[in-house]
């Protein structure tokens, strides 16, 4: 398993910016403009880790800005943590025999969703390409929020 991002709502996305870059010194990554979605996502990295994230090699966080203005509640503004996993099958298998409920299921091979005891939304990927679509997982509904 290795950790990837924690994605962070912002509502302004230049004041935002200016926090994390300007002022803590992080540095912007990348960043991906999702015009039929409306929203935006910002990766930033600590400087002595840029060169590392360019291969996925170190953690990042994801500024998610919304374009349409939305009131976050109930911790909203955080998102989640995310984790690259060796199966998804195999762990969702293993987190679902322990009592954990699959919130968002890997019905596509490459995404599922799980919940904390806290209820912080946990995001793991498969490694690589995505696994083919296999049962119980991809007919499975999702399961609250995630």
């Amino acid at each position: 398993m290795q950790y990837l991002h924690t994605m962070v709502r912002v509502s302004d996305l230049d004041a935002s910016l200016k926090f994390y870059c300007e002022q803590l010194g992080l540095v912007q990554t990348k960043r991906t403009d999702y015009e039929k979605g409306r929203f935006s996502l910002v990766f930033l990295a600590a400087p002595e880790d840029v060169e590392r994230a360019k291969s996925h090699a170190s953690p990042l966080i994801e500024l998610t800005y919304n374009w349409d203005p939305e009131s976050y509640s109930g911790g909203r503004n955080f998102g989640h943590l995310a984790f690259r996993v060796d199966d998804i099958y195999a762990l969702c298998q293993t987190l679902s025999d322990a009592g954990v409920v699959i919130n968002r299921p890997p019905r596509d091979g490459h995404m599922a969703f799980v919940r904390s005891p806290d209820g912080i939304s946990i995001e793991l990927l498969q490694k690589g390409d995505a696994l083919p679509p296999q049962e119980p997982w991809a007919s499975m509904e999702n399961s609250g929020q995630w």
